[in-house]
């Protein structure tokens, strides 16, 4: 029994030690850190993470900043400039957007909360209110650039990251608004023409937009200061050689926000732009979400053993015999990987286009990005139902339905409770960079019930006929766990691979489709399924070896990428 719960424990341990170093860096010099909820103009609930530095109190008020996230992201995903931020003696608002998070939904609504933001810190007797910078990342810009259209008085300076002035979502830059801006646009942005309206993110000093909000009847210098900061006037460009999402993760472009705030705000605390610490929260939420793994499947083997799952465990395991599995072989096994791993990534821009125009977001069905995963999976659920009866036989299992639908549900509420209480002890949720696992709010749980049913059963066919075609008790486990992965993330791959080698030797993505518009983002957030079919390989490995079914697994992987999805993108209707 001890060792069918070690990985579980070593999971824990995972999870103490990763909770444990996040939370000491995001505390780093006695900064408090508040989950707080405020109301909005028009009574909608925001949400909101508070980093209040010791400098600040109502005797000695600290300047502020508000940070606000991108589209599909959260509160979270601007940890690295907040604590840095806070680390200067600054009060940081990490705003969730309307929409994302716990904030209500619909996203887009009220300035993409930004006005709501800027009005809640400027309320905090803790704050500086002549001395108020906003950050902004993509859409986040956007917010912080809605707040300023709002309160044009009320704010000192900001850093656009990814982000721009103008159509489709904000007012017109000119010299004289925003007040003092910083733009920290990378060399090889995915938005590029949408943002500045030029084809390659590295020409963005020759967009007509960018002269008129710098002044310029010419190329913008990057680095070079235009305009009066006293004035309000002042316009900086910067241009890391990185891509829009790795603005998240950049001390480059962490380091030049924090000089942009050293002068244009007064009454923060001295320290060098170089001296950054947030990685290390990054590492420790790393940790953690590995642990989370680690947990879940030592739960599962854990589990497995009460009484109640002694339909699920195979007598072949106990008296040390192996069961009989017969997997593709030759061409066939290289023709099924061929299949398994890049129809997937060949599906995946035409079912994305194909949602976005056919499958819009309603009360029934509330989360645009959701919607497009979920035809995703449904047409490559519909072509493993297809290609099932040329995968090898397997004998059917009666009697474990209902055992595999309790372990799952089992394990999973186990994981949760283990996030609950890293957020409860720590003040954070699971993840790296994009790729991130977060508590469900009462009206995300109501989505994700409304999700779970074609995630599940995507998960339950595909995982089948992986199995079908590759599992087998005789095959060594490295090169198994190996298959299973790269059977279910190769061809995201490459697709990646392409895109981003495109982007590097000729500034832009490649577009397979007549519709540019969709590209960019999409290709975002397919980097996410990298890591999630990677997570949901190991998990259907794992189960499968302990049980000889695909069943169990399946279950656990629908529940948990139904949660993480839901979770963790946008709500655009109302709900």
């Amino acid at each position: 029994m001890r060792s069918r719960w070690s990985l579980a424990i070593a999971g824990l341990i995972l999870i103490l030690a990763g909770g444990l170093l996040a939370h000491l860096t995001q505390t780093s010099g006695g900064i408090r850190i508040q989950d707080v909820r405020f109301k909005g103009a028009k009574g909608n609930v925001m949400s909101a993470v508070l980093y209040i530095p010791p400098n600040a109190t109502a005797q000695t008020p600290a300047p502020g900043i508000l940070a606000v996230h991108g589209y599909i992201n959260s509160r979270e995903t601007q940890d690295g400039f907040a604590i840095e931020f806070a680390r200067r003696g600054y009060v940081v608002l990490a705003l969730d957007q309307t929409g994302h998070g716990y904030s209500d939904p619909p996203a887009f609504a009220g300035g993409f909360g930004g006005p709501d933001g800027l009005a809640h810190l400027r309320s905090l007797d803790i704050v500086d209110k002549y001395n108020i910078g906003l950050e902004g990342h993509s859409m986040g810009g956007w917010a912080v650039l809605a707040a300023a259209t709002a309160m044009p008085n009320d704010y000192k300076s900001m850093v656009l990251e990814g982000s721009s002035t103008g159509k489709p979502f904000a007012a017109e830059g000119t010299t004289g608004w925003p007040r003092n801006v910083a733009l920290v646009f990378a060399q090889y942005e995915e938005f590029s023409n949408l943002m500045w309206g030029v084809e390659r993110a590295r020409d963005v000093t020759q967009s007509p937009k960018l002269w008129t909000l710098f002044g310029t009847h010419g190329a913008v210098e990057p680095g070079k200061l235009y305009g009066d900061i006293a004035q309000g006037s002042a316009r900086v460009l910067y241009t890391p050689a990185i891509t829009h999402p790795a603005e998240h993760i950049s001390h480059e472009a962490i380091g030049y926000s924090l000089d942009w705030f050293s002068r244009t705000l007064q009454g923060g605390t001295p320290r060098p732009s170089a001296d950054q610490i947030w990685f290390a929260k990054e590492i420790g939420t790393l940790i953690a979400l590995i642990g989370f793994i680690a947990l879940l499947i030592g739960v599962f083997d854990g589990l497995l053993e009460a009484p109640l799952f002694s339909r699920l465990r195979l007598p072949e395991i106990a008296d040390g015999t192996m069961p009989a599995h017969v997997a593709a072989s030759g061409r066939r096994w290289t023709t099924a990987f061929v299949l398994s791993a890049f129809i997937p990534a060949l599906t995946y821009y035409p079912a994305f286009a194909l949602a976005g125009t056919f499958v819009k977001p309603s009360a029934f069905l509330p989360q645009g990005i959701t919607n497009q995963i979920m035809v995703w999976a449904i047409i490559n659920a519909l072509i493993a139902l297809a290609l099932m009866p040329f995968a090898p036989k397997r004998a059917r299992r009666a009697g474990i339905v209902g055992p595999s639908i309790l372990i799952a549900v089992g394990t999973v509420i186990v994981g949760y409770a283990a996030l609950w209480l890293a957020d409860l002890a720590f003040k954070i949720d699971f993840r790296f960079w994009i790729v991130a696992l977060k508590l469900m709010s009462g009206k995300q749980f109501l989505i994700f019930l409304i999700y779970l049913v074609p995630f599940t059963a995507f998960f339950v066919i595909a995982l089948h006929l992986l199995h079908r075609n590759f599992s087998t008790m005789a095959a060594g486990r490295a090169a198994l766990y190996l298959t299973n992965i790269l059977a279910l993330t190769l061809g995201f791959i490459v697709l990646l691979g392409l895109q981003y080698g495109a982007l590097w030797i000729g500034g832009k993505l490649f577009n397979p489709l007549p519709d540019p518009g969709f590209v960019p983002l999409s290709t975002i957030v397919a980097i996410q399924f990298v890591p999630l079919l990677g997570i949901a390989a190991i998990i259907a490995t794992f189960t499968w070896r302990r049980t000889g079914s695909s069943l169990p697994g399946a279950l656990i992987c629908g529940v948990f990428v139904t949660w993480y999805v839901v979770a963790g993108t946008a709500t655009q209707a109302a709900f």
